[in-house]
């Protein structure tokens, strides 16, 4: 019980040190009027709706399915259009341009063998680009 009394006593006792007066500054205020400022902020700005516009194409009801033509192409020159076998470049040029010239051109599945130098390749490649097709494709 003394030390209860002691404890509620108003005079200290010598021992004691003054409390220290309290240097920080209390932010629980400024913390509060920063949180109705943004949710202020937040509710006065404008909704803003990210769009792009596109032009879509409009849906074909019956889609053309173009030819589907393999060139096979070996080491030694030998090419195979189709079931076709193409002599010589003249002849290739030629099957080319007709196909770059029908309204639906062919899609071109080149396939050529492992062992074909990529100058072939790139120079049928040339070709098919320099006649205007769009529809080519190496398969391997």
């Amino acid at each position: 019980m003394k030390l209860y009394s002691q404890h509620l006593s108003p005079q200290r006792s010598s021992n004691e040190a003054e409390p220290s007066p309290m240097i920080e500054m209390n932010t629980t205020p400024l913390i509060d009027v920063m949180l109705v400022l943004i949710v202020m902020l937040i509710i006065t700005i404008p909704v803003q709706l990210h769009s792009v516009n596109l032009d879509l194409p409009s849906a074909q009801t019956s889609p053309v399915v173009p030819e589907v033509v393999v060139l096979q192409m070996d080491a030694a020159g030998f090419l195979r259009w189709g079931a076709d076998t193409v002599p010589d470049i003249a002849a290739l040029n030629a099957k080319v341009s007709a196909a770059a010239a029908q309204p639906v051109q062919p899609e071109i599945h080149l396939r050529p063998a492992a062992d074909t130098p990529y100058a072939y390749v790139a120079a049928f490649l040339a070709m098919a680009q320099k006649a205007g097709l769009t529809k080519v494709g190496v398969v391997n």
